[in-house]
């Protein structure tokens, strides 16, 4: 992921200056690795290590969303809602 765009991801999710390790920002950043190693792993089928750190990184996710939805469910719904992924 370049910089810019991890930065870019940061500044929208943020939710006090200088934020960078809140549940949403993590979310947001995991998301976006997520479907990079997807379109990857659709050109390249057979890459099995790539497919293994996919998985583990969906399995952070999942864990840091039961987190926030455990916290403040409000927050979760608002995340879940721009980051486009389907609640449980």
């Amino acid at each position: 992921m370049k910089k810019e765009a991890k930065q870019s991801i940061i500044e929208t999710y943020k939710t006090h200056e200088g934020d960078t390790g809140s549940a949403e920002v993590q979310i947001a950043i995991m998301t976006s690795r997520i479907k990079e190693l997807t379109e990857h792993l659709r050109i390249h089928k057979h890459d099995e290590s790539t497919r293994r750190g996919l998985l583990r990184l969906v399995g952070q996710r999942r864990g840091m969303l039961a987190y926030l939805r455990k916290k403040d469910f409000t927050r979760y719904k608002v995340l879940v809602e721009n980051l486009n992924l389907r609640m449980k």
